[in-house]
């Protein structure tokens, strides 16, 4: 939920006290929603100490001549806003001479947005950035943020653009040692019904020391959106860009290292996924998914140990999906708002049992079949990894998977229908592997889990002393993995 405990200044007063600073001054550019956000600033009083210019090219044509054509020709993008803010931003600097202004610190405001179209078939949605200095002599920093506007009145949603954007540069100037404040700040005199903010990157001398992934689970945390994504290289992405018409394969995790058996799960997965008929191989989009649950698994969230869990991810080349998706329904929903290719799910039995358990569809009208009728009327299979019971010598697949018998029915229309498969060139070494138990062995400064993890990862976990890793700790070797004697002991283990 969000966390609005504190003073909240209105619109008009945020930008009277922008206007009376005497030393924040800089351009506003606006394309697409009006000049909703500039207005708040002519309207408060006191609008010549702040604003250099103001300006809205709406004509494409004006547009691309100012701030050049965008290669995809769209210009409700992140680049149209760098774009934007770089030129406007680079004719203050041109066009303001320091001697005169030796106190000013410079700012470019920016936004491109689409609003709800007259038959009510597109939904509102854009881009906003600040450029600012925090002092006349520093490099300037950049905040950028996506937006999803919810209304269905234009006006309205012209009304929310013109909030939000006072939000945004008030928070620049007034809340940028807190960027999880600022963050908070963007909600102010707005909610969860008007606008979701789904995309946020911070750069800039001043966020040095800010990490954009955590940034992006603050958003999920927050309630301000369902999911974010992340790329390898840390860079907040907008879904859209990331999976629009792809064929998307995920896969659901604690990654708490990643092992082996996620890496043999995700290779020997993409393998069939990639096989199909139905799948484009240069149009497939791998996700390693991790819930907010997973992440409350053992109470609080530990921001660390979500770093160290995305750090690993990254190193590897993955794209990070972090959401607030529990059921495997609602995450199928989520996928196809952007592509209605085919899409796959990996995971293992363990989970196959979970999906198939009444109890997690009670408040759902229609309970578990109307969750299988979101999740299979995508166009989306399931594949199935193998767990293996050690106790009773026992591999689980199709064949023989667990499912209550009055489920049977259900299941096997699935698998008979292929729309859950079997994972079958699967790695048996690596079968008794699993997280919990790497995690145990880091923890108590035992040996033996670097043969847990992938090459690599391990040389990871202790050169950044991640989950909690001590080189100080004298290597034990008394550990014994636990004996799981029953199935149901083993359904979260991994």
């Amino acid at each position: 939920m969000l966390e609005m405990d504190r003073v909240v200044l209105s619109p008009a007063q945020k930008a009277l006290r922008i206007n009376l600073n005497k030393d924040i001054y800089g351009t506003f550019a606006e394309i697409g929603a009006g000049q909703e956000v500039v207005r708040h600033f002519f309207r408060s009083g006191g609008a010549s100490g702040t604003i250099a210019k103001a300006m809205s090219a709406y004509d494409k044509d004006f547009s691309d001549a100012i701030y050049g054509k965008e290669e995809k020709g769209r210009y409700v993008c992140k680049a149209r806003v760098d774009n934007m803010l770089n030129h406007e931003y680079s004719l203050i600097e041109e066009r303001l001479d320091r001697e005169d202004h030796s106190t000013k610190e410079f700012f470019s405001y920016a936004n491109t947005f689409a609003t709800v179209n007259f038959q009510k078939t597109i939904q509102g949605h854009g881009w906003m950035g600040v450029k600012f200095q925090t002092a006349p002599d520093k490099e300037p920093n950049v905040v950028i943020i996506h937006a999803r506007l919810h209304e269905s009145d234009v006006l309205l949603q012209q009304a929310t653009v013109g909030t939000l954007g006072v939000n945004l540069l008030y928070g620049c100037f007034y809340t940028f040692k807190q960027p999880k404040e600022l963050l908070l700040s963007l909600y102010d005199n707005l909610n969860r019904d008007q606008v979701e903010i789904d995309t946020i990157q911070f750069s800039g001398p001043d966020f040095e020391d800010v990490d954009n992934r955590l940034m992006s689970l603050q958003l999920v945390k927050n309630g301000m959106t369902e999911a974010v994504i992340f790329s390898p290289d840390g860079e907040n992405l907008q879904a859209a860009d990331v999976l629009y018409k792809k064929h998307i394969l995920a896969l659901r995790g604690s990654f708490r290292p990643v092992t082996k058996v996620n890496i043999d799960m995700i290779a020997k997965g993409l393998k069939m996924f990639e096989a199909d008929r139905k799948v484009d191989p240069e149009k497939v989009q791998v996700l390693f998914e991790i819930t907010l649950n997973n992440l409350r698994s053992d109470g609080e969230i530990d921001e660390q140990d979500f770093l160290d869990r995305a750090e690993i991810l990254c190193s590897l080349g993955q794209t990070v999906l972090v959401s607030n998706y529990s059921k495997y329904y609602k995450l199928a929903e989520y996928f196809t708002k952007y592509t209605n290719e085919r899409m796959g799910i990996i995971m293992g039995t363990n989970m196959l049992v979970e999906l198939f358990d009444e109890k997690y569809y009670r408040n759902l009208n229609g309970g578990i079949l109307a969750a299988f009728g979101i999740l299979f009327s995508r166009d989306l299979k399931i594949y199935l990894y193998p767990w293996f019971d050690e106790a009773t010598s026992t591999l689980y697949t199709t064949e023989n998977c667990p499912v209550h018998p009055r489920l049977q029915p259900l299941f096997r229309y699935m698998v008979d229908n292929k729309r859950i498969v079997d994972i079958a060139e699967y790695n048996p070494d690596v079968l008794s592997i699993y997280s919990r138990d790497a995690l145990d062995l880091i923890h108590n400064g035992h040996v033996g889990w670097e043969d847990m993890v992938p090459t690599y990862v391990d040389t990871l976990i202790k050169e950044n002393k991640l989950f909690g890793y001590d080189p100080e700790q004298v290597p034990n070797t008394d550990f014994t993995p636990p004996v799981r004697t029953k199935w149901s002991e083993s359904l979260n283990s991994n």
